[in-house]
């Protein structure tokens, strides 16, 4: 367990666990993972606006992707209305039946019975200090540190709706969905049907967003403003500015 800077640490919730896994097994992980990116990049699993953990993409990628969208409207004078969502403990809280129903959707056979078999019936033991709990089991999530976590946790979401009227940029958890228009109603209502969309995926799947920790933020040279748009029956935080992917973006 690591302390997380500036946390109480009476808190559980202020440590983050790190996974010691055996150096077999990550030996093994790594030449599964050689044989599943071939067969993930011909059944074109990953989606493309997915740039983490995907050889050849980087943050600076999607980043440019973004601030290229918000310039053209700029300088069309057109309103961009972007949603910054925050999703808690994304790698923890993978449900695992699911995770076996999209694995068994997009791998052959074999490739999937391995899978599952490295993921079923896993125990995981605390140890702070000196002290260690006793083994309990892994109902959820997928192993952090593992060399097949990445990977796991991109297929696993690869099925995030999309919409034609915004723009979706995911980097592993980090998710970013911009709209455009230049009616500041009409922007803004189609990054609410989008929102309403992802809050059915992300019921379904069992995933939980904090909108309280979303930003809202309108992109725009106009005077006027577009109006909240709404996570879960609850609006997102509006703000002038936001931190994504290491990029501090104003207004």
């Amino acid at each position: 367990m690591i302390a997380k800077p500036g946390k109480n640490p009476s808190e559980v919730t202020s440590y983050r666990p790190i996974s010691l896994l055996p150096l077999l097994s990550k030996i093994l992980e790594k030449i599964i993972l050689k044989r599943l990116t071939p067969t993930l990049a011909v059944n074109k699993v990953i989606p493309s606006h997915q740039f983490g953990f995907r050889p050849k993409h980087r943050t600076i990628q999607q980043w440019h992707r973004i601030i290229h969208r918000i310039n053209n409207d700029l300088e069309n004078k057109r309103y961009c209305t972007a949603a910054f969502l925050d999703i808690s403990q994304a790698f923890d809280k993978v449900w695992h039946t699911s995770l076996f129903l999209k694995l068994k959707q997009a791998l052959p056979h074999p490739e999937y019975t391995l899978l599952r078999s490295c993921l079923m019936n896993r125990m995981f033991q605390m140890c702070h200090q000196e002290e260690y709990t006793m083994p309990n089991p892994i109902h959820a999530g997928v192993p952090q540190g593992s060399i097949l976590d990445p990977i796991l946790y991109t297929t696993f979401t690869a099925d995030l709706p999309g919409a034609e009227q915004t723009l979706t940029t995911m980097y592993a958890d980090d998710i970013a969905i911009l709209a455009s228009h230049e009616d500041a109603i009409v922007a803004t209502s189609n990054l609410q049907t989008h929102l309403h969309r992802l809050e059915h995926w992300l019921q379904q799947w069992r995933i939980y967003a904090n909108e309280s920790k979303s930003t809202h933020v309108n992109f725009t040279l106009r005077r006027e403003d577009c109006p909240p748009v709404y996570l879960n029956g609850r609006p997102i935080p509006q703000n002038d500015a936001v931190k994504y992917l290491g990029l501090h973006l104003d207004q």
